[in-house]
């Protein structure tokens, strides 16, 4: 995810390549950066040539990297971090950083590894709104991104954190249904994934309600009317609204 935003934004102009310093422990990692990047040896460099960190790491890490922020860093005007880690909050990486450093909170997703990305980011209590545009930036150049409260950020991950792994169920599901009708199973494939990235753009370039656009291809006594009872008989709408619950419930866990 890190390599996603960060060649997005160099791909958009929000940076240059050569203003880039990465470090991660298994040094091949950082190769797909390309070769105008600079290579650290250590977390500790990374800290200290930075004025923006973007932080991608598991969210136990996240508080003895702070930590190390902490010791580096006099103010927190001279350091913005940008934290992916799901259910770390503001609050407890504020105190791990003893407030030596901005901090936003985002919630990418990994169709940002494609450019299609859908994220959300909150401030922390020292972030400007300079902070916020640049997170703007960063986040959209590999997609869609929207500023929220805090709270919010564990509803984002319950839609668009964890969303993709629904959208890849229902597009299996699909095919699989076409392929019970005998249609070959690369040719199912092909055309349920298809049929889901096109009605997803029609949503997002027609600026219109999905429930109008269902209307319309919606005939009285036709196939999509039938199928579409058919799947409100397995409590399709229902369940889906439920997973995205479920996924927000446990998003809020991991942050207490």
């Amino acid at each position: 995810m890190g390599s996603a935003l960060t060649l997005g934004a160099i791909k958009a102009g929000v940076f240059a390549a050569n203003e880039v310093v990465a470090y991660d422990p298994v040094a091949t990692a950082i190769e797909s950066l390309g070769s105008a990047i600079t290579a650290a040896t250590s977390l500790r460099d990374v800290i200290e040539a930075s004025d923006t960190l973007l932080l991608c790491v598991k969210p136990h890490q996240v508080h003895d990297i702070l930590a190390q922020v902490a010791s580096l860093n006099e103010s927190p005007e001279d350091l913005l971090i940008i934290s992916i880690a799901a259910g770390v909050t503001l609050a407890a990486m504020e105190e791990s950083c003893q407030h030596r450093a901005r901090l936003i909170r985002c919630m990418p997703n990994t169709p940002a590894l494609v450019g299609k990305g859908a994220a959300a980011f909150a401030l922390g209590s020292d972030a400007t709104a300079e902070d916020s545009e640049f997170a703007r930036c960063l986040l959209g150049s590999v997609g869609l991104a929207f500023e929220v409260a805090e709270p919010l950020i564990d509803t984002v991950t319950g839609i668009s954190g964890s969303g993709p792994a629904y959208v890849y169920t229902f597009i299996e599901a699909l095919a699989d249904g076409a392929l019970l009708e005998g249609l070959p199973r690369d040719q199912a494939l092909a055309l349920a994934t298809q049929t889901v990235l096109g009605a997803a753009t029609m949503v997002a370039e027609s600026g219109e309600h999905p429930a109008l656009l269902r209307d319309r291809v919606t005939s009285p006594g036709g196939t999509t009317i039938i199928g579409l009872a058919a799947l409100e008989a397995g409590s399709f709408r229902s369940t889906t609204i439920k997973a995205v619950k479920a996924a927000t419930e446990k998003a809020r866990e991991l942050g207490r």
